[in-house]
């Protein structure tokens, strides 16, 4: 893309894409400070967490832009639910070529627009520079959770058993469509896998209502073998996975048609953004009432057992070893 004739400069497009995304924040102050000022309710803490993503890394930069705006966004949204924190607020930083046309920057705000629309969040501030290098964005989201009660990773047990929310799967399945690895005919198919690769569902309804449900709990970002492994490690325990039991969307089974290859990338492919926690299992009857209450799926894979801090063993359905050539993602 090639920039404009007159661009906006960098005041010209806070003012025109960013300060319509604060309006609904009074303490963004209308962008017009160097810094966001508010306060947390009696009773309430902050919790906060940051994510990035780069073009080449984290998505394809021919993706459209409003679907880069939900995947940062929903990104940042699944991590408070993993604390068990309801959305406040957000803070932007973009680093964007000198040569980015301005009509992708406005397709971005107006995604961002929707998703803050959708998860009911706001913009309170941050940065805008240029880069010789990839688009590069950021998001710092501030969420608040009762005092005392955020979830950590730390608080399993053996004994306890392990859940996922949603489907695992589909994100790892739609990269590889998207890459031209894997050959899915069905239309209908594809298209479910590429969504769920794009817009991740953060489970931000069920998150707050895990506390005093959940020992541990985390997001599954980096594929769900390696997740629980460091779910694990946090507890100090090991953990025994049913493969046979992760659920899979009718797309995702249909991709993988029975082939352990595919079903093991499912497992350990990453992006889903899907609610990993451990319960004991007293907590099955109010999980299965929560799950009906939420319409999420909330689905029972395994469990926790002694051993070493952070081992995952995966069983398929006749309890042999799954073979994995790979836990999950590590960016180094």
């Amino acid at each position: 893309m090639t920039s404009q004739s007159h661009p906006l400069g960098e005041f010209g497009r806070i003012a025109r894409f960013f300060k319509p995304l604060a309006a609904g924040f009074p303490g963004a102050r209308g962008l017009r400070d160097d810094a966001a000022v508010f306060g947390v309710p009696e009773g309430r803490e902050l919790v906060v967490t940051t994510d990035a993503m780069v073009a080449g890394v984290h998505f394809f930069p021919d993706d459209a832009p409003a679907d880069i705006a939900a995947k940062l966004m929903r990104s940042n949204l699944s991590d408070l639910a993993a604390m068990g924190a309801e959305p406040l607020a957000y803070t932007l930083v973009t680093a964007l070529p000198r040569g980015l046309d301005e009509s992708w920057l406005e397709a971005f705000a107006a995604g961002l627009g929707e998703e803050q629309h959708r998860f009911g969040i706001a913009l309170a501030g941050g940065d805008s520079v240029s880069t010789s290098g990839p688009i590069t964005l950021s998001v710092t989201a501030f969420g608040l959770v009762p005092t005392g009660c955020a979830l950590p990773r730390w608080g399993g047990q053996p004994g306890d058993r392990v859940f996922i929310t949603g489907s695992i799967g589909d994100a790892a399945l739609g990269l590889e469509i998207a890459y031209g690895r894997l050959d899915v005919p069905d239309e209908e198919t594809r298209a479910h896998l590429l969504r769920r690769m794009r817009r991740p569902d953060p489970r931000i309804s069920v998150g707050p209502r895990l506390i005093g449900l959940a020992s541990g709990a985390m997001d599954v970002s980096d594929g769900l073998v390696a997740d629980l492994g460091h779910l694990c490690e946090e507890s100090g325990c090991a953990a025994l996975l049913r493969a046979d039991a992760v659920p899979l969307s009718d797309a995702a089974r249909g991709a993988i048609d029975g082939d352990p290859v595919r079903l093991a990338l499912a497992i350990t492919g990453g992006d889903d953004y899907e609610l990993l926690f451990t319960a004991p299992p007293s907590a099955r009857d109010a999980l299965a009432a929560l799950a009906a209450e939420c319409g999420v799926a909330i689905t029972e894979i395994g469990e926790l057992r002694p051993g070493t801090p952070g081992d995952v063993a995966v069983l398929d359905a006749s309890d042999a070893p799954l073979p994995l050539t790979r836990r999950g993602w590590d960016h180094f």
